[in-house]
């Protein structure tokens, strides 16, 4: 597949890349065995006719593309969403180390051990009742 350029830098145009399967910028490098049964490496069309894996990650079959206040995001959700190989969540420190070198995350990664964020809805209160320790409404 040839490389066009554009500009005076020489750097490849994107629209190049959206069919080579080895430029993804979100595919990682995995290990063995976390490369068996994950699925297509190449684009493929979900259930939906919506193409995931292709670069673009713009379709317009898309709910994305289509978003309105009345879209519910559960429309989104699963596993068909997901490239198994090419997804913009592999890039992060944590899944890196996981999927690249066999390091699982640390627990307690967003956790403030030294700082209770809850103090004041859970410190007793004189005259605290069943009634009284239910959720303020708005």
């Amino acid at each position: 597949m040839s490389r066009e350029t554009k500009g005076d830098r020489g750097r490849p145009d994107r629209g190049a890349w959206r069919d080579d399967p080895e430029l993804d910028p979100y595919e990682i490098e995995f290990l063995p065995r976390f490369r068996e049964g994950r699925g297509p490496r190449g684009a493929f069309v979900n259930p939906h006719g919506v193409v995931i894996g292709d670069h673009m990650y713009a379709s317009p079959e898309s709910p994305l593309e289509q978003w309105s206040t009345e879209t519910d995001p559960e429309v989104m959700s699963g596993d068909e969403w997901v490239h198994p190989y090419k997804d913009i969540g592999f890039r992060t420190e944590e899944n890196r180390n996981l999927f690249e070198k066999g390091i699982p995350p640390q627990a307690g990664i967003f956790m403030h051990p030294d700082k209770d964020a809850a103090y004041e809805a859970n410190r007793p209160h004189d005259g605290d009742s069943p009634e009284t320790k239910k959720q303020p409404e708005r």
